[in-house]
């Protein structure tokens, strides 16, 4: 079991441990409801060095990573960053990832842990005679993500970055000697600032963080509820609405899977899928949970599964996500159920994302 250069502090602030992706990994400190309320009005500090991150460089690294990536990166400038799903020929979802562009012939992915080897190697395979170079540098870095309305002036007061550094744009910032990556990137939906530096220097600059944000009610938040805050705002997880059986339009993301003009692995098969599924969203009726693994069912007929679903702080209700069959018109306000332990839970299907950043404030 792999653990970040940060294990040692978690298990000294009392934070309770599990596997998550091949790594132990903090799921909670002083609770989920005290860490969400931080996050969304003031601002929680995460540990996701887990994160791989695969450098791509060379005279073809562009046409490469945008052959590799369903979105368009062409165009992509130096320090933008762009979402993306990375699929194999049939058109699943090998992952979803971050591109960075680091200059116009390098570039850097970053990819979520427990697909960090996979990703790699799928990638290393696609370099046939191009004139570009991959290396996995998942170990040279630690990655801290801070998020919430105060987390952007709490880093600033560590590493100083340009106040008009616009939403998934990144600047270099200089800390202590150290050469700082830094991100208008997140996944709490709330505003955010996820910052990579070299692992050695990991454990001190979160410590810098902590004591810049004391005063402002920065507080450590575990895997837990980043879970609740992307359910609320919508966003997908890999091994939950994505894994090598989903395919990107099916779960929503079409957005990012640019077919003209754009040639990459997957794009004959993404052209040609009739989705046999959709993804949705519903809130709960009563007090049940909807979990991974649950049937849902319309008129007393199984019609779908759900993927992910939480508790939600922001709407006092059970909320959760899920796949039916794409011949269900399903429209915001139609009546379902999921079926929780033999009996049929009421939900009714409503748009993404469940809140929306602020609500709290």
């Amino acid at each position: 079991m792999k653990k970040t250069v940060l294990y040692p502090w978690h298990v000294a602030a009392g934070a309770k441990i599990v596997e998550f992706g091949g790594w132990q990994m903090p799921v909670q400190y002083a609770g989920v409801l005290a860490e969400h309320e931080a996050v969304r009005q003031r601002a929680g500090i995460f540990d996701v060095s887990h994160m791989g991150e695969v450098f791509i460089s060379g005279p073809d690294a562009r046409a490469f990573v945008n052959r590799l990536v369903t979105n368009d990166i062409s165009l992509l400038e130096h320090g933008a960053v762009a979402y993306s799903v990375m699929c194999d020929d049939e058109g699943h979802t090998i992952d979803d990832l971050l591109v960075y562009c680091m200059g116009p012939r390098s570039f850097l992915l970053i990819v979520n842990a427990s697909n960090a080897e996979k990703d790699f190697n799928w990638i290393s395979t696609r370099i046939k005679g191009e004139n570009v170079q991959a290396l996995d540098r998942s170990a040279d870095y630690g990655l801290i993500a801070v998020q919430g309305p105060l987390a952007a002036g709490i880093v600033a007061k560590v590493a100083p970055f340009p106040a008009d550094l616009k939403y998934y744009h990144f600047c270099l910032a200089e800390w202590r000697g150290t050469q700082l990556l830094v991100s208008r990137t997140g996944y709490t939906g709330e505003d955010g600032v996820e910052i990579m530096v070299e692992t050695a220097r990991t454990a001190e600059l979160w410590d810098a963080l902590m004591e810049a944000g004391k005063d402002q009610g920065l507080a450590p938040a575990g895997l837990a509820v980043r879970d609740v805050l992307r359910i609320e705002s919508g966003y997908s997880l890999y091994g939950h609405e994505l894994d090598e059986t989903a395919d990107p339009i099916s779960a929503g993301l079409s957005w990012v899977v640019k077919m003209d003009g754009h040639d990459f692995i997957g794009k004959p098969a993404l052209q040609n899928l009739k989705p046999s599924r959709k993804k949705i969203a519903f809130i709960m009726e009563g007090k049940n949970i909807p979990r991974q693994g649950f049937h849902l069912k319309v008129d007393g007929a199984e019609c779908g599964v759900v993927t992910s679903g939480t508790f939600s702080p922001v709407l006092q209700k059970p909320v959760g996500i899920g796949y039916i069959s794409a011949d269900r018109g399903l429209a915001p306000g139609s009546r379902l159920s999921v079926d929780i332990r033999g009996k049929e839970a009421p939900a009714s299907v409503c748009k993404l994302p469940f809140i929306k950043p602020g609500v709290l404030r």
